[in-house]
């Protein structure tokens, strides 16, 4: 089971005490449940969410990964399009993953197709960021491979090894065989395509649109890196994207992805240099959702970790209700009827990118 709410309000309490905050005494509420790497607790009204980790879903030691997940909000805090920081409550006895404190946004959960466009605007305000002056060691702690397209395969293949045990039908994991293949051909290709901030997690689910303006704010952003931003177009639009989060789901046809690319590369300004890469990297992204999928299939009814470093896909970190709900997608995801769905879109909008 997921950590006892009483439990989660106390240690909090007490964290924030030891961290002198000026919220140490605001009345804490917490958030309904519902994603697997973080809880979230309303600091009153004070205007400030706790993301307190369940785990580090970058593999990463507690301290390490709440480093990570503050230079994720930061780096993309010039787009105006992610929550600001307030500040992070290190690890320690009573909050063992810490907890970063950030903005809360006000605003009502994506609809789609019709928000598809703020969406696009947020992407291009993101992906336009220009990348952090110097060598590697500007862009730290970030990822940022030499080759982020090779490590992108290496990453999805760590995954695969899962699809063995996770035992799919046949046709579906032809399907993603063959898939798996397509992408290492285009991995050896020499031509690579533009590198920038993106999210890497950029689902619908994971925005809200605030009603003063109507701009998209991506609302999770703990798994940042600097790569090729068609990911993030392909994780806003994807089967396995849009039909993820309760609040926002809806399933999309060709026209309506098009038109979101084509708003994307309008106002972007290397937007005209990645269109051919348009259906190779959504082909990718797919790949690492379902690779994922298989992995959380198989890792997710085992105990859970005893310490609080590194990945840990354990089902007891969430609610009964969460854990249901994913595991429904994950079956939908694997299954033939998802899997054929979206190699038919994929080809489609080969024809429609050339």
């Amino acid at each position: 089971m997921t950590l006892a709410h009483d439990t989660l309000l106390i240690a909090l309490r007490q964290a924030l005490r030891e961290a002198r905050s000026p919220w140490a005494d605001a009345p804490l509420a917490r958030l309904h449940d519902k994603g697997l790497a973080h809880h979230h607790v309303r600091l009153g009204a004070s205007g400030v969410l706790a993301r307190v980790p369940k785990h580090s879903q970058m593999g990463l030691g507690a301290a390490d990964n709440l480093a990570y997940e503050a230079a994720c909000y930061r780096r993309a805090a010039a787009s105006c399009h992610v929550p600001r920081v307030h500040g992070l409550l290190p690890v320690s006895a009573a909050l063992p993953h810490g907890a970063l404190l950030v903005e809360e946004i006000v605003g009502r959960s994506a609809r789609l197709p019709e928000d598809l466009d703020a969406i696009a605007d947020a992407f291009a305000a993101i992906h336009t960021l220009p990348l952090p002056d110097g060598d590697a060691a500007a862009r730290a702690p970030l990822l940022d491979a030499a080759d982020p397209l090779a490590a992108l395969r290496d990453e999805i293949e760590a995954q695969a090894a899962y699809l063995d045990a996770a035992a799919l039908p046949p046709a579906a994991r032809a399907a993603i065989d063959a898939t798996r293949e397509r992408f290492a051909r285009e991995c050896e290709r020499a031509a690579r395509p533009p590198k920038r901030l993106i999210a890497f997690d950029g689902h619908p689910g994971n925005f809200l649109l605030r009603p003063e303006d109507g701009r998209a704010v991506l609302v999770d952003l703990e798994k940042a890196r600097y790569s090729h931003p068609p990911l993030d177009l392909a994780h806003a639009t994807l089967y396995t994207s849009t039909t993820w989060d309760v609040d926002s789901r809806a399933e999309l046809g060709v026209a309506e992805v098009v038109a979101f690319y084509e708003r994307w590369q309008r106002a972007c300004d290397i937007g005209p240099a990645l269109r051919p890469w348009f259906v190779p990297l959504r082909a990718a992204m797919w790949l690492w959702s379902v690779t994922w999928c298989a992995k959380w299939r198989v890792l997710s009814p085992r105990a859970a970790h005893a310490g609080a470093d590194g990945e840990d896909w354990s089902a007891e970190h969430s609610s009964d209700a969460l854990v249901a709900h994913v595991r429904e997608r994950v079956d939908c995801y694997l299954g033939v009827g998802a899997v054929e769905r979206v190699c038919a879109e994929t080809e489609a909008l080969r024809r429609e990118f050339g």
